[in-house]
């Protein structure tokens, strides 16, 4: 297989690869639910909620982070984690527009 060159793909087309990779785990959705749930949170408060390790819910509030669906407000020691709604909305967006791209009708019972 050969390599495919960066500039191959749109702008939008990368960054809803970049989301589905974030989603792509059950533990960042966890995590994004018990946020959701709560509105906002820290992370030992994600810990006490989940059953990971407080590196491992880091390591995923990283990805999230980094994928832009949360951020974080420092307050004091720790970081209180919160939905980006901006982010959110764009992501929604993203992710409609994929699957009404596909058109029913394009679909067939004996597609192959």
């Amino acid at each position: 297989m050969g390599s495919v060159k960066a500039h191959a793909f749109t702008v939008e087309q990368t960054q809803l690869a970049k989301l589905a990779k974030a989603l792509g785990h059950p533990a960042r959705v966890a995590i994004l639910q018990h946020i959701v749930s709560q509105n906002e949170c820290v992370c030992g408060d994600i810990v006490k909620a989940l059953p990971l390790s407080q590196a491992t819910v880091s390591q995923h509030l990283k990805e999230l982070k980094n994928v832009g669906l949360i951020k974080g407000t420092i307050d004091g020691p720790r970081i209180c984690y919160c939905i980006d709604k901006e982010a959110w909305g764009n992501s929604y967006q993203q992710l409609t527009g994929l699957f009404l791209s596909l058109d029913s009708k394009q679909f067939t019972e004996n597609c192959c």
